[in-house]
C-alpha cells in the first residue's frame, strides 16, 4: 500500500538535528564579543525556534544589553558558520525515517527558519542532503513559519494539496505553520516544545521516534 502523504516536510533543528550545542557556542562567542555573561545550553534552548534574530534578541534582553540587535547579528552570523558543524548530529532514528520514506517515493523537503545558506552545507555534513528535492530557510521567502506561505509554497512546488503533506516538527512554530496551511502534523516530543502542549497542538501524531514515521496507519 503506498505511504498516505506523498509530500512530507521536516523542520530542521530540534527535529532532525540536534545542533543545540553549536548554536550555544556561536551565541556566546557573540556575547564575549560585547563582554556579557555567558548562558548555559537549557536556556538557549528555550530561545530556539524562531530564527536566528529572535535567539539574539531574546539574549540580549536577557542581558538587558542596550546594543542594536542590528549591529550584534553580522558578529553571531559568522559565528554561526564557524561553529556550524562542529557537533551536529542527527536524532536517533532520523536517519533510518528519511531512508525508509525516500525508499517508499515519498518527496522530501526542509522547511526550517534557519538561515538558508547554512542549511545545505548541515545537511551535507550529515550525508543526508540527497533525500531532500526542496529546502527551504528562514529567508528563502517573504515570509517564514509560523506563517504559512512555505508550506503552502511547497506544495505547490511537488503539485499536492496541503491535506496530502505531512509537516514534521517540533515546535509551537511549526504546529501555528501547518495549522494556517491546513497540512497534517505529527510532532516529536525531544525538540523545541518551549511549553507546548503536544495535545494541544493540532498534532495527528506525536512521536518520541522519526521511525515512527514509517508506521503511520495508511487510513488517512
Amino acid at each position: 500500500m503506498s505511504y498516505p502523504f506523498p509530500l512530507v516536510i521536516f523542520d530542521l533543528d530540534g527535529t532532525l538535528v540536534d545542533s543545540l550545542s553549536d548554536i550555544a557556542e556561536a551565541l556566546n562567542l557573540t556575547l564575549a564579543d560585547l563582554s556579557l555573561p555567558q548562558v548555559d545550553e537549557a536556556t538557549v534552548r528555550g530561545w530556539i525556534g524562531e530564527g536566528v534574530r529572535s535567539l539574539v534578541g531574546s539574549a540580549l534582553q536577557a542581558a538587558q544589553a542596550k546594543v542594536p540587535l542590528d549591529k550584534v547579528m553580522p558578529g553571531f552570523m559568522r559565528h554561526y558558520g564557524e561553529c556550524l558543524l562542529h557537533h551536529p548530529r542527527l536524532y536517533p532514528g532520523a536517519a533510518s525515517a528519511l531512508e525508509g520514506l525516500h525508499a517508499r517515493g515519498v518527496t522530501l523537503a526542509i522547511c526550517t527558519n534557519k538561515p538558508s545558506r547554512f542549511v545545505e552545507p548541515l545537511l551535507e555534513h550529515l550525508g543526508v542532503a540527497g533525500y531532500f528535492a526542496a529546502v527551504l530557510g528562514g529567508d528563502s521567502l517573504p515570509e517564514r513559519k509560523p506563517a504559512a506561505a512555505p508550506l503552502l509554497h511547497l506544495c505547490t512546488q511537488f503539485g499536492h494539496a496541503p491535506t496530502e503533506a505531512l509537516m514534521v516538527g517540533d515546535s509551537a512554530v511549526d504546529a501555528a505553520a501547518a495549522n494556517a496551511a491546513g497540512v497534517p502534523l505529527a510532532l516529536v516530543r525531544y525538540g523545541y516544545l518551549r511549553g507546548l502542549d503536544p495535545a494541544h497542538s493540532g498534532a495527528r501524531w506525536v512521536m518520541d521516534d522519526l521511525q515512527e514515521l514509517l508506521r503511520l496507519d495508511t487510513a488517512r
